[in-house]
């Protein structure tokens, strides 16, 4: 870096209130866009917003309903920043290379590791629920 460039981005200068209302407006275009071009993350949401419900309806306790609740946000999270990555990439270069494909399978992974952690939670915690045995 040379001595005249900032060692901060100018996009950052914003605070306050002024701050607060543009990353809320920020999110809601991220919504908007996963929304419209990540098929992955409707799939995920219409999964995430039945099974809130049905984590709030069971009879388990506010902790287990807090961790049910949770690994589906954290399902959405991974897929926001898997999406993120891969737009990164195609952003960079739409052609085939060894670093692009690392960097969408190391995405593509850590929202299975998401996946798979909700899964197990859900089993561990509602599976007790209907088999008392």
């Amino acid at each position: 870096m040379s001595e005249h460039e900032p060692s901060f981005s100018e996009f950052k200068s914003k605070s306050g209130l002024k701050r607060i209302a543009s990353a809320i407006l920020y999110s809601m275009a991220g919504f908007k866009a996963a929304w419209l071009h990540e098929h992955a993350f409707r799939q995920e949401l219409m999964l995430a917003i039945p099974g809130t419900f049905i984590a709030l309806l069971l009879p388990v306790s506010r902790l287990e309903k807090l961790a049910l609740v949770g690994v589906l946000i954290l399902v959405l999270i991974v897929e926001l920043m898997n999406s993120s990555i891969e737009a990164i990439v195609d952003r960079v270069s739409l052609e085939r290379h060894p670093l692009s494909k690392n960097a969408k399978d190391l995405g593509s992974a850590a929202v299975f590791l998401a996946m798979s952690m909700a899964f197990v939670t859900w089993m561990v915690i509602v599976l007790p629920v209907f088999w008392h045995g």
